[in-house]
């Protein structure tokens, strides 16, 4: 095992190397290129034996992905903003088809207006296709996250693609520490795909097609890879428990940090969370009971890990790095959905949209949003959704509109 700086991008790179992939059909898109420049320079240089494809677009892209899992060959590859919605139709059709491969969104928000800059809104389009999601906040987790998400999605209990999400440019682009670990205990760990009855071979040739089928059979195998799907809390708890005893990093379905005794908490995805440890380390100081948890997977979603992180808590305050239009936040919605309805009491759940289009979310912020936790928690309230944004912000924007308007009327293109 070795010890290097690598980007997030060189760090998934790497896990698609170890995990050793046979085959990656790529469309660059920023900031996802990196990866598959990475990856294609091994394969020329004889340091991976795989085959890359470059097709005409994600829809192909995703397309061949499936494709070629289904000949049971293991397959990786990666996409960001756009590219996966532009392949969504497919994210839908190879779930279906139930075959086993990792693809990687390098996060992005989504246009229109355009941005380069992350949030979460184009993974979480995702989130009903029927890919598990493995969401990061640092370079050593997106590798880690790669080489568990193929043991996760090759195990017969799910047999299903996984989507593993960093966030682009704060993590994608960023250099930390990563230890790579050694090939023979990565094989220890991931051994060679077993395909079973998911392959198609010439030795036994058969025949296999989407069918059009009625609503009866339809629902029974909507049902099934829901199923499927649920029992991916079980197989990943199983894989991150022997991750650990080879590798010495525990990756569990939900992040704890510093919930001993905590009243309110922090819930939040991605590598913003990094952030709210801060925050949280600057609370505990100024002695506020503060705690940080953080989902690593989405789909399946630990609603019962939450539950039981969260019992007793008086506060939770939901960071959402996305807006669903005309509600709100998804993380809050889904946590919401986990608590409510159980017979202990849920604890206060307040709601903050932040981190759009890759927006930095400020130390004072986070002090703010456990002021107006607090505040909710004493009158017994449940403030609506709050966009974290600030006088000077708009200030500015308002600025901008002006200048906009004058010019608009110095051309004529007002009249």
């Amino acid at each position: 095992m070795k010890r290097t700086l690598l980007t997030g991008n060189s760090a998934a790179a790497w896990g698609a190397r170890l995990a050793d992939v046979d085959y990656v059909p790529a469309f660059p898109i920023t900031p996802q290129t990196e990866i598959i420049e990475t990856i294609a320079e091994w394969i020329d240089g004889g340091r991976m034996r795989s085959r890359m494809v470059t097709l005409e677009s994600e829809h192909s892209m995703i397309t061949a992905a499936g494709a070629a899992a289904a000949t049971g060959v293991r397959v990786f590859t990666a996409t960001s903003s756009q590219g996966l919605l532009y392949g969504m139709e497919m994210l839908y059709t190879v779930a279906g088809w139930r075959v086993p491969f990792v693809l990687v969104n390098v996060s992005r928000g989504l246009s229109a207006p355009i941005t380069l800059e992350p949030d979460h809104n184009d993974v979480l389009a995702a989130r009903d296709s029927g890919f598990l999601q493995i969401h990061c906040a640092t370079c050593q987790e997106v590798l880690d996250s790669i080489i568990l998400a193929f043991r996760l999605a090759e195990d017969k209990r799910v047999r299903l693609p996984v989507i593993v999400n960093m966030d682009g440019f704060y993590l994608s682009f960023t250099r930390e520490p990563v230890e790579i670990p050694d090939t023979g205990s990565v094989r220890q760990f991931l051994p060679p795909l077993d395909a079973g009855d998911i392959s198609f071979r010439a030795s036994a040739p058969i025949s296999q097609a989407t069918a059009v089928l009625g609503g009866s059979p339809y629902s029974y195998f909507r049902y099934e890879s829901h199923m499927a799907a649920t029992n991916g809390l079980a197989v990943y708890d199983e894989a991150a428990e022997s991750f650990a005893g080879l590798f010495g990093r525990s990756y569990g379905t939900v992040e704890e940090y510093r919930m001993e005794g905590a009243e309110i908490v922090f819930v939040m995805v991605g590598s913003f969370a990094t952030k709210a440890r801060e925050a949280v380390d600057r609370l505990r100081g100024a002695g506020r009971p503060v705690g940080l948890l953080r989902p690593r997977l989405l789909r399946p979603f630990p609603g019962k890990a939450l539950r039981k992180l969260l019992a007793g808590r008086k506060g939770v305050m939901v960071i959402d790095q996305n807006l669903s239009m005309g509600k709100g936040g998804v993380l809050h919605m889904e946590l919401a959905s986990a608590l409510y309805g159980h017979p202990d009491a849920p604890p206060v759940l307040t709601s903050f949209i932040g981190g759009l289009g890759g927006r930095d979310i400020t130390p004072e912020e986070f002090y703010e949003m456990v002021a107006v936790t607090e505040k909710a928690i004493k009158d017994g309230s449940t403030p609506p959704p709050r966009l974290l944004y600030t006088k000077r912000e708009l200030d500015e924007v308002r600025k901008l509109q002006a200048i906009a308007n004058v010019e608009r009327r110095e051309t004529g293109k007002g009249e």
